[in-house]
């Protein structure tokens, strides 16, 4: 950017604050990057979208979830990411459909992204499990702890258990109990919505069943400061998942990375160390609870990260030795398979799940004040709660069980 333009830019904001009609003075605009404001900036989520998908989740309208995914794919948001700027090259003949992954198969590959219990309130985080538990894919726990009692199963045959279990570190609850009762283990290196920085949760949020459950103390704030847990190398990262499979051998090892230059070659160190899954985590995911300059102008899109460790895998010999998982601002069918194509396997959704749940984007995640009960520990809030695991399931399993069955018919 050259002098004339960052001159420009403070002239812009300097005229609406010192109008020569001081009537206008109370007219300066509040700003749209963040939150969605009308003729402001555009946003992926807005009023039309985040209708669309609730529509289409609460009354199991797959028309409405198809008019969801148009709106996200027109070209009101074309330039928006970088997949956006791709098509596809229709082939000569389609793929026959015995070709093709069940429903069933697929639905393993689908992941929820790391939300602590802390972060959400005890409501949506069992919300998710169950209903990633009940179509086969697998919820995270995110930094914070599980309280042992979810993971025994419910008297009606659901389950609240988290399949994957996050390590931040021994404050964060992390116990042997919780690691045993994983599928999966994942070890946080980063996090795409604000990289370098860590996860944070308010000491307001902290309250005394969130600091029992993670091992800590009510009130005070919890940080995973970079870099995290104390990994300095890859022979740190080695010696722990070496660890970690000692405490579970049954479990998964999984190591969450962010888009970075040059995340292929770190891709490959750790798999070397012995990883079973490397999620590249891209910078448009995102927590209402990060700062606004971290979730903007940060981090790199997950389409580069994935394309660079699968390309880098290959090269070097290792790219069946593990899965790639991609997460941050997974949207539509288009985005899981533009991600598929650039060499993902498997795929974590994050704050469209929270949308199914009734999530309107009030961006107050840090203040312990959403209105819907999903982002806060305040128990008179938690009342507001509507979202169900059904929410979550049909748009992505029922209806899609049925077409295969009518196509198989």
């Amino acid at each position: 950017m050259c002098i004339r333009d960052s001159a420009k830019e403070v002239e812009l904001r300097h005229l609406p604050a010192f109008k020569a009609d001081a009537s206008d003075l109370c007219s300066y605009e509040s700003g749209s990057v963040y939150q969605w404001r009308s003729g402001g900036e555009r946003h992926m989520f807005n009023p039309q979208t985040v209708f669309a998908l609730q529509q289409a989740c609460r009354e199991n309208d797959y028309t409405m979830f198809k008019r969801f995914s148009s709106e996200l794919n027109s070209s009101a948001f074309a330039n928006q990411n970088l997949r956006s700027m791709l098509t596809f090259t229709p082939q000569r003949l389609p793929i026959p459909i015995e070709q093709v992954e069940s429903v069933d198969s697929i639905c393993k590959r689908f992941k929820t992204g790391a939300m602590s219990y802390g972060s959400l309130s005890q409501e949506a985080h069992e919300c998710l499990a169950i209903a990633m538990n009940r179509i086969g894919g697998k919820s995270n726990t995110g930094e914070g702890g599980e309280h042992p009692s979810r993971f025994r199963p419910q008297p009606d045959g659901d389950s609240k258990r988290s399949s994957i279990k996050q390590v931040a570190s021994g404050r964060f609850g992390v116990t042997s109990n919780y690691l045993v009762n994983a599928d999966e283990i994942q070890i946080k290196i980063a996090q795409g919505a604000k990289p370098g920085e860590g996860g944070q949760l308010p000491g307001g949020k902290v309250y005394p069943w969130i600091a029992e459950c993670r091992g800590t103390t009510a009130g005070i704030g919890l940080i995973s400061p970079p870099p995290h847990h104390d990994i300095y190398s890859i022979e740190d990262l080695a010696e722990l998942i070496h660890d970690l499979k000692n405490a579970n051998p049954r479990a998964k090892i999984s190591v969450k990375l962010v888009s970075e230059v040059g995340v292929g070659t770190i891709a490959a160190g750790v798999v070397k160390a012995c990883a079973d899954v490397v999620l590249i985590s891209g910078y448009d995911g995102g927590t209402g609870a990060a700062p606004r300059t971290s979730i903007k102008n940060a981090g790199l899109p997950w389409e580069l990260g994935i394309a660079e460790t699968h390309q880098t895998l290959i090269l070097n010999g290792l790219r069946t030795r593990v899965r790639i998982e991609s997460d941050s601002k997974l949207l539509s069918g288009r985005d899981v398979a533009i991600s598929c194509m650039l060499g993902a396997e498997e795929f974590g959704f994050g704050t469209s799940l929270l949308m199914c749940e009734g999530c309107v984007m009030m961006r107050v995640c840090n203040l312990d004040t959403c209105p819907m009960g999903i982002c806060t520990q305040n128990p008179e809030l938690r009342k507001n709660f509507k979202g169900k695991p059904e929410y979550i399931i049909p748009v992505s399993y029922t209806h899609l069980r049925a077409h295969e069955t009518s196509l198989h018919l």
